[in-house]
Order: C-alpha cells, then sequence, then structure tokens
C-alpha cells in the first residue's frame, strides 16, 4: 500500500513459533488483499482473534438509497453546510450522499468517540477531515488527525474513531469498494515512489504503535454486502492484544496541502491533481499553486464535456474563482451528458491571474453518481441556470 513497516515484537521469520515473555504461544493474525497474492501484515496476538460470540449490531451508518430514479440531468449544488448537524459516534454519523457500484460518498459531524470497534468488509475508507482532530485507534497503533487531513482505513482493518473532546468534527468521506491506492504511474519498478511523483513517502505519517491496549471496549460491528453484523468478545479478551506486527496493509494519514500541484505553460487538466487511485474513481487536491504562465494563458478551467465521468467536489477553502454561490462545505456534482464550466465572467476574469488559493477536494466516477434525499434536501434549484 505505502511500504514496509515492523513495529513491536515479531519473530525473525512469518509463520514460526513466536512467544511472549513468560513462553506463551503468540498468535500470527494474516490481514491479506487478493487472497493470499497481494499485499499483506501479519499481526502478533496474545488470544485468538477469531473468538467473537455473534451478537446483535447495535450501530452502523445507513446504506446510501437512491432518492429519485426519474431526477431531471442538471448540474447540482448541495450545501452540506445547512445539513442537520445530528452528530453521535463516526460509524452512526455518516450521511451518504452519491453513490454507484464503485463509491459511496458523503460527510459527517461526529460528537463523540465510537463505543464499539468498527470492521469495514466492503470497501477501503478515505475519511477527508475539513474540521477536527482526534485519533484512530487500531491493532496496528494510534494515528493523530487534524484539518485538511486524509485518513485511509483498509478494507477488513478494526478500528475505532475518538474525536477530541469539545472539538467540532466536519468530514467528507469516500468508501471505495473496489479498493484505493497510490497512483501506480508515481511508483518505480521496486514500489517507492518516484522524485517526480506529487508526494514523497516522507508526506504520509504512519501508525504509532502501543502495544496491547485494553481500552474495556468488547463489541465489534462489521460492514458486509451493505448490512451489519455484531459480535463481542469474552470479558478477558481485549481486541487490541497485538504485541507487533509486520507488513503493508495498515491505516495512514495523508496531509492535503503536502500534496505538490503542477503548473504549466497552459492550463492542465484535472489528472495532474490526481492523489488515490480507486476502482472506477480518481480522488483529486487542488491546493494553493501558481497557475499557467503562458503570456495568453487562460488559467480558470475550460468548459469541457466529459462523456465518461460524473464530477464531485467538495469545496474547502479560499477563493473559487470558477464558481459563485458556492461557500466552505459546498458540493458541487457536475454529471455527465451535459457539458460543465466556469461561470459567467470566470473565464475572462481570470485573464493575467498567477496564483490561486483554493482548497478542494475533487473525486471523478465512471460510472454514474446517483444522488440520496439527504443530499437533495440540501440542494440548491438555482444553480443549474445559475451559469446562463
Amino acid at each position: 500500500m505505502l511500504d514496509r513497516v515492523v513495529a513491536g515484537s515479531v519473530p525473525p521469520k512469518h509463520h514460526i513459533v513466536h512467544r511472549d515473555g513468560v513462553g506463551a504461544l503468540l498468535v500470527e493474525h494474516c490481514v491479506t488483499r487478493k487472497g493470499f497474492d497481494g499485499a499483506y501484515s501479519i499481526l502478533y496476538h496474545q488470544k485468538r482473534p477469531h473468538l467473537a460470540r455473534a451478537v446483535p449490531a447495535a450501530h452502523g451508518w445507513a446504506a446510501p438509497v437512491a432518492a429519485d430514479p426519474s431526477l431531471p440531468l442538471a448540474r447540482r449544488h448541495f450545501r452540506t453546510q445547512d445539513m442537520p448537524r445530528r452528530g453521535g459516534p463516526p460509524v452512526d454519523a455518516r450521511t451518504p450522499l452519491l453513490f454507484n457500484r464503485d463509491v459511496e460518498i458523503g460527510v459527517a459531524f461526529p460528537t463523540e468517540p465510537d463505543p464499539v470497534y468498527v470492521i469495514d468488509a466492503d470497501a477501503d475508507e478515505i475519511v477527508f477531515v475539513l474540521e477536527g482532530t482526534g485519533t484512530l485507534v487500531t491493532p496496528f497503533g494510534s494515528l493523530r488527525y487534524g484539518p485538511l487531513d486524509y485518513l485511509c482505513v483498509p478494507k477488513g482493518v478494526m478500528h475505532r474513531f475518538i474525536p477530541d473532546a469539545g472539538v467540532p468534527q466536519w468530514w467528507q468521506h469516500t468508501s471505495c469498494l473496489g479498493g484505493v491506492g497510490l497512483i501506480p504511474k508515481w511508483r518505480n519498478d521496486v514500489g517507492q515512489l518516484r522524485m517526480d511523483a506529487p508526494y514523497s513517502h516522507r508526506d504520509f505519517r504512519r501508525p504509532v504503535f502501543d502495544g496491547p491496549v485494553d481500552e474495556g471496549i468488547r463489541e465489534v460491528v462489521v460492514r458486509r454486502g451493505g448490512a451489519w453484523h455484531g459480535f463481542a468478545y469474552d470479558p478477558d479478551h481485549p481486541p487490541l492484544d497485538a504485541v507487533g506486527w509486520d507488513g503493508t496493509v495498515y491505516p495512514w494519514a495523508f496531509p492535503m496541502l503536502a500534496f505538490q500541484p503542477r503548473a504549466g505553460l497552459v492550463h492542465l487538466p484535472p489528472d495532474w491533481h490526481g492523489t488515490f487511485a480507486a476502482r472506477g474513481a480518481l480522488i483529486c487536491s487542488f491546493v494553493p499553486r501558481v497557475v499557467d504562465f503562458h503570456p495568453s494563458a487562460i488559467p480558470c478551467p475550460y468548459p469541457h464535456s466529459s462523456v465518461d465521468c460524473d464530477e464531485f467536489l467538495f469545496y474547502c477553502e479560499g477563493n473559487f474563482t470558477s464558481r459563485r454561490g458556492v461557500d466552505r462545505g459546498s458540493v458541487s456534482f457536475h454529471p455527465y451528458g451535459i457539458p460543465h464550466g466556469p461561470h459567467p465572467g470566470a473565464y475572462e476574469a481570470s485573464i493575467g491571474t498567477v496564483r490561486t488559493d483554493e482548497v478542494a477536494v475533487m473525486i471523478d466516477t465512471f460510472e454514474p453518481l446517483v444522488p440520496t434525499a439527504a443530499a437533495l434536501s440540501v440542494d440548491d434549484p438555482a444553480y443549474h441556470d445559475s451559469f446562463r
């Protein structure tokens, strides 16, 4: 995924005896991708990790549901800043906005820690933190997060989020049902990030391994096929009992402002802002940057008919020069089939500018995105005709 990490106590070779300081046999736990042919990590537990009994699932975010199959084709503006902030723990706080068979995109305003451990067996999760600080806790260790961080939780990894008390949280989340990772073209033939990549290995934060931890929580909820299933460990079995691990599958954080933007003689297409690649989707980061330097360049994005891509944009900070009426937390949704581009006047006004300070997350998808009722509840009805 990123690179290999070794933390805590591990034996000199995998699949051999490993004992703790008093001679008790530790249990090897392989977390694999693509069956046993892909990336993997190996955790070493004090107790067998597969002893949880089935119980009712008391937590879990709602599956996305299409709002209206006959919805007219239109450019849309969803004002997430106007949504009710229902709060609760992250596992319950997610509100889906758009989805297809590859991604589920939404927002969340959590207000308290997860009371259970969570395993998403359906998707790799990318959580983008617009506001908030806190800690992501996993068997691989703890990972602090803050504003404008991306957090990746790989599919199948047990975790829970602990927002800092009293700190408002505002997240944009993307469930990547076919997996997510760094863009392959930015790796060399040994997997190292290339020198011309828009980020380096140093930009990413790995978990800080804490050793065996008992938070007093024994319940786990698992999402599989869009449904939630509950499990519980015995009172003497803390789930975070790993003494060490070794591998390439683990959660990580990437600060968005560490992305290294490109500038060209003329306007570069959105691919150059590509940050993470998912099945059927490209997640892009727009960060402050100098703009095109041809004497006659038009820095504002040109109108385009990208007939193979729907476009989602989550506006974060700065001056959004190509759009009017959008604000921090706005989502623009431009479906393929109709051209889209800047608002009137923005194209002309951009001539002669030398930099932009906008910060936004963009997701282009190859399959059409379907809005939910929650998205339409904050839909700006005047947005489509505002381009006239």
